[in-house]
This record gives structure tokens, C-alpha cells and sequence, in this order.
């Protein structure tokens, strides 16, 4: 998978935080609307849509512009998520990076990789986080939602997560959260081939985070971001857990997402673990055994 992160450093739990301002961009969509729900039920502090021709109108409360700069001018908005269609979704990036926000993040599948590729180049030009896309989002529990995933399964804690699988994430937060560790950010980094952040850029601002005792990741089969990250680990005095998905894909088979796929033999299953191990990760078999690992690591 190539990544081209833009990273930006952090005084606060990673990227986000309780003072975290998000507009949601295609909030009078059916998603874009359910979601903004279930951030505002979380806590979040979502302060207005984006919806062109739709300026007047009102979403759950809260006030419809026709551009995200209205947003940021009217409200503060310093972050953005996208609910737009991939046809239009590169615009809609373009369009929030151009007004300042400091973190887009990206819901919307299937964006031609051209236009990706374009919205991490112009990101990177202005300092924008990107998550995404094809992402899940982004949540530090207690603080901040922005995303899709379900509010009931994170609870507050000392346990960062980088994860390329959304369900499979939502595995290893919910074990985590019932044998008592919560979690600091987790990060959906994407599944698409081009993406803003990776296991390294994640894991870099963890190691620096004082809210981040543990690192988890969710890895796939697919691209190098498990071996790259795996050098980085060596060096980092937190422990890592990781647990992959695809042990049993064969090779040249797409499983599910675009960026999990075996190519010219590389991005192995078993080439991941075999870095990872040697970097000095614990490996899960499967989800439910993360909690156990981060204990036995954390000497708990």
C-alpha cells in the first residue's frame, strides 16, 4: 500500500481531542446525516454541515452552509468529515484542506486513485491530516468521534489502535474494553491503496503520546506498511501487539479491501509476522487475544 502521510504534530491525545470542532461535509445525505447523529449522541463536538445548495437548512440542530469555509468562519471548524460521493469527493477534500481545517477525514470509498493521489499531494502542500479514505475515522474515547464506528464499544484508556480493518478493529477495541483497558485514539488508516496515514506515522505519534502506554495493530495482508512498521518498533519503548487478517487468502486475490492484496510475492501473511516478530511485537492469532497481550506486556 502507498501511503503519503501528512503529519502534523499533536499536544493533545493524537490528532483529535474534546476541543476538536468537525463539520460534516454531505450531512443532508442519508450517511452524512446518521452519522452526524451518532457523533452528537457521542459527545462530539459537530458544529455544522456542508451541502451545496442546501445553505438555510438544518440537520439535527445543526446549521447547513453551502462551503466549508462559511464553517470555519462562522464556527471554528477545524476538522472535517467527508460523506460525499466518490465522483466528488476529491472536491469536497480539496475544498475543506483550502479552508484550513487541520484534519480531513474521509469515509468515501472507491475514489479514483489519481484524485487520491492528488488530495494527499495538496494536503501535504498545506499540512492537513488526512484519514482515510475508505476509512473508518478516527475516535479518542470520552474526547472526540469522527467516524462511523459504533459509539458503545470504546471506553477511555492507555491503549492506542492503527488498524487497516474496520470490523476487525471494532473486535479488538470491544475485548479490550470488557477486560477492563480502554483506549487512548484509535485510527482507521484506510483500505484503500493510496492513504494519508500508516502504521508509522500513527505509531510515531504514539510512542509520543503521554495518554499511550500500549500500541495495537490491525494489519492485513497487502502492501509493506507491517514490515516498515516493524523496524520502527524496535525502537520504541511501548509495547506492540499486532494481529493480521489473510493468513489464508491466496496470492493475487483482492480480499475486500484494494489495498489488501498479494503482489509479486510481497506483503505475505507470513512475511509480516516474520518482520514484526522480529521487531519485537507480541502477535495475536485472533482478536479476542489482544487483551491478554497487552496485560502480560504491560505487566498487568
Amino acid at each position: 500500500m502507498l501511503h503519503l502521510p501528512a503529519e502534523e504534530e499533536s499536544d493533545v491525545a493524537i490528532i483529535i481531542n474534546e476541543k476538536t470542532k468537525v463539520v460534516v461535509q454531505g450531512i443532508t445525505g442519508n450517511q452524512g446525516a446518521f452519522h452526524a447523529a451518532q457523533m452528537l449522541a457521542y459527545g462530539s463536538r459537530v458544529v455544522a454541515g456542508v451541502s451545496p445548495g442546501k445553505s438555510g437548512q438544518e440537520v439535527h440542530g445543526l446549521p447547513v452552509y453551502d462551503t466549508v469555509e462559511e464553517a470555519v468562519e462562522k464556527h471554528g471548524a477545524n476538522a472535517s468529515v467527508v460523506f460525499v460521493p466518490a465522483r466528488f469527493a476529491k472536491d469536497a477534500a480539496f475544498e475543506a484542506i483550502d479552508a484550513g481545517v487541520t484534519v480531513v477525514v474521509i469515509i468515501t470509498e472507491h475514489i479514483p486513485v489519481h484524485d487520491t493521489l492528488d488530495i494527499m499531494a495538496f494536503a501535504k502542500e498545506k499540512g492537513t491530516t488526512i484519514i482515510g479514505p475508505n476509512t473508518f475515522g478516527i475516535i479518542s474515547p470520552g474526547k472526540c468521534k469522527i467516524g462511523i464506528m459504533p459509539n458503545q464499544i470504546y471506553t477511555a484508556g492507555c491503549v492506542g489502535i492503527a488498524a487497516r480493518s474496520g470490523t476487525l478493529s471494532y473486535e479488538v477495541a470491544h475485548s479490550l474494553t470488557r477486560a477492563g483497558l480502554g483506549q487512548s485514539t484509535v485510527v482507521g488508516l484506510g483500505g484503500d491503496r493510496v492513504v494519508g496515514q500508516s502504521f508509522v506515522s500513527i505509531l510515531k505519534q504514539f510512542a509520543k503520546d503521554p495518554d499511550t502506554e500500549a500500541c495495537v495493530l490491525v494489519g492485513e495482508i497487502g502492501g509493506t506498511q507491517e514490515e516498515e512498521a516493524a523496524e520502527l518498533i524496535k525502537g520504541m519503548n511501548k509495547p506492540v501487539v499486532a494481529y493480521l487478517a489473510g493468513k489464508s487468502a491466496p496470492p493475487g486475490k483482492r480480499m475486500g479491501h484494494a489495498g489488501a492484496i498479494i503482489e509479486r510475492g510481497r506483503g505475505t501473511f507470513e512475511s509480516k509476522v516474520k518482520a514484526l516478530e522480529a521487531g519485537g511485537a507480541r502477535i495475536a492469532q485472533l482478536p479476542w487475544e489482544v487483551p491478554a497481550l497487552i496485560k502480560e506486556a504491560l505487566g498487568k
